[in-house]
């Protein structure tokens, strides 16, 4: 979805600079700068969403955290770091 924006973003900004009425070159000025905001969004939540881990956490994990210790050191221990 964020690359179909990307492009409809520069086709905004391709009609806008290739207008030659005042009132459609800043209907499509107005309409690129709206794609451009939410075309910034997305590729934002996208990387966001990327580095993030999972919304829970497994019952070993909750166990651990109980326990006081970092629920995630297993997954250290077994990756040799």
């Amino acid at each position: 979805m964020r690359w179909l924006l990307l492009v409809l973003t520069v086709f905004a900004y391709v009609l806008c600079f290739s207008r030659h009425s005042a009132g459609a070159m800043a209907w499509w000025l107005l309409i690129a700068v709206i794609a451009t905001f939410a075309t910034t969004l997305a590729f934002a939540q996208a990387r966001i969403e990327g580095n993030s881990r999972g919304d829970s956490l497994s019952e070993y994990e909750l166990r651990r955290l109980r326990e006081g210790k970092d629920p995630l050191a297993h997954e250290r221990d077994r990756s040799g770091s």
